[in-house]
């Protein structure tokens, strides 16, 4: 028997990031339209090649969003920052990022799309103590607000894969991964491919109200990430390193990241360290995805030995 698939106007921002892609590429392969938003004009070739649709504008511009969602079925949005935006000394990035959150609100008011899914992080359902994760909470009481008709689901992916690319300096420089929390109690990780699956999912069901999806790939201790990582680097002695607070502070200072931005990026460590950042996520388990972390650990040894 053939089923006919219920074809859906979806709008995806991210552009062609490490989520969007791949979402918007299995939304448009199971038959769906879909709008891709992406700042850059150099874009356009690219989105239209995976038979997407571009629209060229920014986050923070609700007129052009409130367009670019008119008419869809449903939308997914998500707020980055430029790459070297934590490098920034003129940025306040809570600011800049609650200023997506108000536009996305404005613009789903305006275009009158009811179905809406948002990317969010693991930390979000706290208001203190979260570190730079507190921008996620911030953004998700912007979007509370949206009236009861607009239905509202939340992604809370955990700490992502390729966040670990930032052990590589040390590795090589120190022989060692450091970090301010360490040892054998498990952490979830997550595959960027993981998240686009579920948001694929829960972009086409129905869906009423508000909602909350946690999204983790793997779990594993800092301590069994350093073998991982050092097995698939050659380096099967390699260990994790725990410095004090104050010591990773003025690492991420000496680097010349942003002081609010180093300080918040400590404190959110020091949850992970406390485990206060995942007791919702535990209360709240979701079934792993997909991609294991040795899945993940060839790519990270590819990226190692390229640099």
């Amino acid at each position: 028997m053939h089923y006919k698939i219920n074809t859906m106007k979806i709008a995806v921002t991210g552009s062609l990031g490490n989520i969007s892609k791949p979402l918007a590429t299995e939304l448009i392969q199971k038959g769906h339209e879909v709008t891709i938003v992406s700042s850059k004009p150099e874009r356009q070739k690219e989105i239209e090649a995976i038979g997407g649709i571009a629209a060229i504008g920014t986050m923070t511009d609700a007129a052009f969003l409130a367009r670019t969602f008119k008419g869809a079925d449903a939308v997914y949005i998500m707020e980055a920052l430029g790459q070297n935006a934590f490098f920034d000394h003129s940025i306040n990035v809570m600011d800049a990022i609650a200023e997506i959150g108000n536009a996305y609100k404005q613009a789903i008011e305006q275009s009158g799309v009811k179905r809406v899914v948002h990317l969010s992080s693991i930390g979000a359902h706290m208001s203190e103590g979260n570190g730079i994760l507190k921008f996620h909470y911030e953004v998700e009481q912007i979007l509370n607000a949206l009236p009861a008709d607009v239905s509202l689901t939340t992604l809370r992916p955990v700490g992502f894969y390729y966040n670990m690319l930032a052990f590589i300096p040390t590795i090589k420089t120190q022989g060692t991964i450091i970090a301010n929390y360490g040892g054998d109690d498990k952490e979830p990780w997550v595959s960027p491919l993981d998240i686009a699956a579920v948001a694929a999912e829960e972009l086409v069901k129905p869906f009423t109200g508000r909602n909350t999806r946690y999204i983790a790939s793997d779990e594993a201790s800092p301590n069994e990430v350093a073998q991982i990582l050092g097995n698939a680097i050659g380096k099967p002695d390699l260990k994790w390193t725990v410095i004090t607070d104050e010591q990773l502070l003025n690492g991420l200072l000496a680097a010349g990241m942003n002081p609010d931005t180093a300080k918040g990026y400590v404190a959110m460590n020091a949850s992970r360290r406390s485990g206060v950042l995942y007791e919702d996520y535990y209360r709240n388990r979701p079934v792993l995805g997909k991609v294991k972390l040795t899945d993940y650990a060839k790519e990270f040894a590819k990226a190692f030995h390229q640099n």
